[in-house]
Parts: structure tokens; sequence; C-alpha cells
């Protein structure tokens, strides 16, 4: 089972250049849980950069740089399948 709603989907976030950016979601219920993965502008993200974790629904990023930029999607996976959040925007000024 895989619900359709998210518990919390991502806000947008405004951040400087430097500053950390947190962006936060709670998957849709599900059995088995589901696990969090997060999308940048349609491409999975990856946390080999070593600024960025992914923990449980959280995607932080340490030290925002203008690249970073864009519109994040969470996606909830299981053996039934996955969901898309809606989408959230990280502004980097």
């Amino acid at each position: 089972v895989l619900r359709d709603d998210f518990r919390q989907p991502p806000g947008d976030v405004v951040v400087a250049a430097g500053e950390p950016a947190v962006l936060e979601c709670v998957p849709p219920r599900g059995h088995p849980e589901p696990s969090v993965s997060w999308k940048k502008n349609g491409v999975r993200v990856s946390d080999k950069d070593e600024r960025v974790t992914i923990r449980g629904g959280k995607l932080m990023v340490a030290s925002t740089h203008k690249s970073d930029a864009g519109v994040y999607v969470c996606v909830a996976t299981n053996v039934v399948g996955e969901r898309d959040s809606e989408p959230a925007e990280l502004v980097v000024f």
C-alpha cells in the first residue's frame, strides 16, 4: 500500500548563498514504510556531494551555491510504486 497524500509536502525555501538550506517532507503512509529520495529539476539528487545530506524526509544542503537553486520534488518509494510530492522551489540569492 502507498497512499497518495504526502503528510507534509516540501515548501519553498529562500536562502542567501553560503547559508544552509533544509527541505523537509513527510511521505505518505505506506506498507512497507516508503523511503524518501529527492529530485531536482527532474534529476535524482545524490548525497555523494559532501554538502548534501538526506536523512529521513529531510534534504539538507550545508552551504548553498547558486547552482543549488531549482525545483525540488520529494519522492516516496516502496514495493508498490512511487509518488512525487508537489514541487518546492529553492531560491538562492
